[in-house]
């Protein structure tokens, strides 16, 4: 893909291109960001610990480099990163932070659990038999999201405050699960808005569109993909329509798509789902809560 007057980011990997307009690159400042690093001689860190919780984090001054549980995570000019932590974390996390000179710094972080929603049904199978349909497109679906997740684009969405794309009543909690006669199946990887079909769907912070399917996939529905950067991106199921492309840089509060009951839904609503790299965390705990709405 030729990208006129921007970036291209890519995933080499995968062989995935996407334009990104040149206004998204942070300013070079970099001078003036010595200077405030100078005094930042340990971690200060702003966010939940928490299974499902993200963290905003400053590395200490001079960092050259910094991994979390052993995987690397990139670092502002101004010494900002971000952390989340899966839903199935386990209590103890380790941060190291290398400078410049060699030395390291390294900090183990405390990671609370939390108490899942829990449904057992010990009457009803956990697995119905797929279609043929359903495994001959399952496949192709799954690579389309996992090369969009790949995508690192220079959004600064990470660094501000969330918004809920939609408010309502909450139909749908992240991290609660069902027991299948004693075998769990898979936990809810979001949180479901209840709302009626065409209700407009607002960028919760800015970010990059990394996937618009505008053909419905056969669980997700119409399924929308925004990338906030530094590794967080939101994905938005069962949309009645969508109205930006791949590639389009979106800002927060922006109109963005419309609810619906598109995939495998019960009803419209929005489930709304995060990932930071691998781990899929709670948007509940970056959006705060549902605000009163009047309907």
């Amino acid at each position: 893909m030729k990208a006129t007057g921007g970036l291209v980011i890519a995933s080499a990997a995968l062989g995935l291109t996407a334009a990104i307009p040149a206004a998204l690159a942070p300013a070079d400042a970099a001078a003036g960001q010595a200077r405030a690093s100078a005094a930042r001689n340990d971690f200060a860190f702003d966010g939940p610990m928490i299974q499902g919780g993200t963290v905003l984090g400053t590395a200490p001054a001079l960092t050259s480099r910094l991994s979390f549980n052993g995987q690397d995570v990139p670092v502002a000019a101004d010494g900002r990163f971000l952390i989340a932590f899966d839903r199935d974390a386990g209590p103890a996390a380790a941060i190291v932070a290398t400078r410049v000179d060699g030395s390291a710094m390294r900090r183990t972080l405390t990671v609370q659990p939390r108490a899942w929603r829990i449904e057992r049904l010990n009457t009803l199978p956990r697995y119905s038999q797929p279609t043929a349909e359903f495994q001959r497109r399952r496949p192709g679906e799954l690579a389309q999201m996992s090369t969009a997740r790949a995508i690192r684009s220079p959004s600064q969405g990470w660094r501000q405050r969330f918004m809920w794309p939609v408010t309502g009543r909450i139909s749908g909690l992240f991290g609660s699960q069902r027991i299948y006669k004693g075998e769990p199946g898979a936990y809810h990887s979001g949180v479901d808005v209840a709302r009626p079909s065409g209700t407009p769907v607002l960028a919760p912070a800015d970010g990059v569109v990394i996937l618009a399917a505008q053909a419905p996939f056969t669980l997700e529905g119409r399924l929308l993909m925004l990338d906030h950067g530094m590794g967080l991106n939101s994905a938005f199921l069962h949309l009645s329509r969508i109205d930006v492309k791949v590639g389009e840089v979106v800002r927060r509060g922006q109109t963005v798509g419309a609810v619906g009951a598109t995939g495998r839904a019960t009803g419209p609503h929005l489930h709304w789902g995060m990932k930071w790299n691998g781990a899929r965390i709670d948007p509940l705990l970056l959006a705060g809560s549902m605000p009163v709405t009047a309907d």
